[in-house]
């Protein structure tokens, strides 16, 4: 029974307005979450939902359940979604992605899909969704270790460019192999974001080299109301000319007071002083 028998009970919950479910490391597969899905479907009222399903064997088929109820809930305006750990794939992304297009008046997304073997496919529908939400002030997205490159990133911006009002985003892009080119797009992206106010980016381990870093630091400039800014660009083949770039551009936010940032290299590099 388990996250079936759950998913029962909130079905004749329908007045629900807000839901907290953590259900992480309990392996409910794909049919304990379409269970979960299709009682969620039920619940249209619901305006703040909370759903952790960390570490628990979902494949496509669980992630398309649960997309399929969302997709119901046109009141969210809070949404946060930890799938951490599953096996959601490009397809499960893709389903998320048309269940955020119906939620239109979502203002606040954590969505969590760190190591869930998402690729270009994946990345880039799941911004064609995020491209509708247009009302987002909030978005946090952590699609740490996946593969979606550079043309997941071209994607991913799609979306960014439409979400105008966001002031407050955090990105976590870390071990995805989008090199300088991705580093590019995420920045013409970002370029267009110019009402964030606080940015945390997660580049790590992605071989952007100094062109990438450049890249990202030309497009931040634009970003002029950047108060608070985390960049971590660590393990990324950055040389003393990206550094450079980097430190030039970023000079350019005038309105910047807190700056977090992450270079580390595992070989050591020399910069002339």
């Amino acid at each position: 029974m388990g996250a079936l028998g759950l998913g029962s009970a909130l079905a004749n919950c329908i007045n629900l307005s807000n839901l907290e479910l953590y259900l992480s490391e309990n392996q409910i597969g794909d049919e304990g979450a379409s269970g979960l899905g299709s009682a969620l479907a039920n619940c249209i009222n619901l305006s703040n939902l909370t759903l952790d399903l960390r570490y628990n064997k979902i494949g496509a088929m669980g992630a398309s359940g649960l997309s399929s109820a969302l997709a119901n809930c046109i009141n969210l305006s809070n949404l946060r979604l930890w799938l951490l750990e599953n096996q959601i794939g490009d397809e499960g992304a893709s389903g998320l992605s048309s269940a955020l297009a119906n939620c239109i008046n979502l203002s606040n997304l954590t969505l969590v899909l760190a190591k869930n073997q998402i690729c270009a496919m994946g990345a880039s529908g799941l911004g064609s969704g995020l491209a509708n939400c247009s009302n987002l002030q909030n978005l946090a997205l952590n699609l740490n270790e996946n593969q979606i490159g550079a043309i997941g990133v071209q994607g991913l911006g799609f979306a960014l460019a439409n979400c105008i009002n966001l002031s407050n985003f955090a990105l976590d892009l870390g071990k995805n192999f989008i090199g300088y080119e991705g580093a590019s797009s995420l920045g013409s992206a970002l370029a267009n974001c110019i009402n964030i106010s606080n940015l945390k980016l997660w580049l790590n381990e992605n071989q952007i080299g100094d062109e990438g870093a450049q890249s990202l630091g030309s497009a931040l400039a634009n970003c002029i109301n950047l108060s608070n800014l985390i960049l971590d660009l660590g393990e990324n083949q950055i040389g003393a000319i990206g550094v450079s770039g980097l430190g030039s551009t970023l000079a350019n936010c005038i309105n910047l007071s807190n700056l977090t940032l992450y270079l580390g290299q595992k070989q050591f590099i020399c910069f002339g002083l």
